[in-house]
């Protein structure tokens, strides 16, 4: 009866401080409707209902981060750095020795099978990969966008993962792969580079972000000298720009294969 009580009081005070946090963006709105635009919103009362929703919603979102996915990630990251599992024999955790950064391999498994699917969970990516199938007369397939870029964010977390368990300067990494960007864009379809950068903005969403985090923060307070505040962040930045080099790759091997098809296709026609 305690905990029902709690969660109850917990979820007013999240709905109030949800509240308070939409009340600028529909000030916002209704201001430049009314005083710029100066006409009445069409379906005002259904507008109202949506924006009731909204808030709900988001008071219940954000009570299950804090009561659900934050403590899972963090739980996860905690056991799979556990030198009892890591090292398995009682020996070397007595001998205190030093865990070598191979020996986390679970860790990057879990990293990038959570990553990737996350990202299939996301529901943004999804309206983006709708919108985008759409739009180009299904020569982007839905399912196709999806997964490439499901595969970068899971490489990228890996890796950001990798990253904190050695303790490698984060700069290195960013800098690096957008050096890899940047040259991806030169040569990639035209059609495809502002979809590939947004694939990377719209897996940073509802989804993937607070287990992401938790996971970063959960492996820098339980790795040895490892900082939360220090090494904890930033895999949110890998989740980001690794869908970029997997989407613009995926553009770049279709138009191959396609072209490839084609002389094939040449080839056959004068061969007869």
């Amino acid at each position: 009866m305690d905990l029902i009580i709690q969660l109850i009081s917990h979820f007013v005070t999240t709905f109030f401080h949800t509240i308070i946090d939409v009340i600028p963006i529909a000030s916002i709105i209704f201001g430049f409707q009314y005083f710029v635009i100066r006409k009445k919103i069409p379906n005002l009362k259904r507008v109202l209902a949506g924006f009731f929703y909204v808030i709900i919603g988001l008071a219940l979102f954000l009570q299950g981060l804090e009561d659900a996915l934050f403590p899972i990630g963090k739980m996860m990251a905690a056991q799979l750095t556990d030198p009892h599992f890591i090292l398995h024999t009682t020996a070397e955790i007595q001998q205190g020795m030093e865990i070598h950064w191979s020996k986390y391999y679970w860790v990057y498994i879990f990293a990038f099978t959570i990553g990737f699917s996350t990202t299939i969970a996301e529901p943004s990516l999804l309206a983006v990969a709708i919108k985008a199938n759409e739009v180009s007369g299904g020569t982007i397939g839905i399912w196709g966008l999806r997964i490439a870029v499901a595969i970068g964010v899971a490489f990228g977390i890996s890796l950001g993962s990798w990253r904190i368990v050695t303790g490698l300067p984060l700069h290195w990494f960013i800098i690096s792969g957008y050096v890899i960007v940047i040259f991806q864009t030169l040569y990639s379809p035209k059609m495809i580079i502002a979809l590939a950068y947004d694939s990377g903005g719209v897996t940073t969403s509802t989804v993937t972000v607070p287990i992401v985090a938790a996971l970063g923060l959960g492996l820098a307070t339980n790795v040895a000298g490892r900082s939360p505040l220090l090494d904890g962040f930033g895999l949110i930045a890998f989740a980001s720009l690794f869908p970029i080099i997997s989407v613009l790759a995926y553009a770049q091997l279709s138009e191959w294969y396609g072209k490839r098809n084609k002389k094939k296709e040449a080839l056959e026609i004068e061969s007869k």
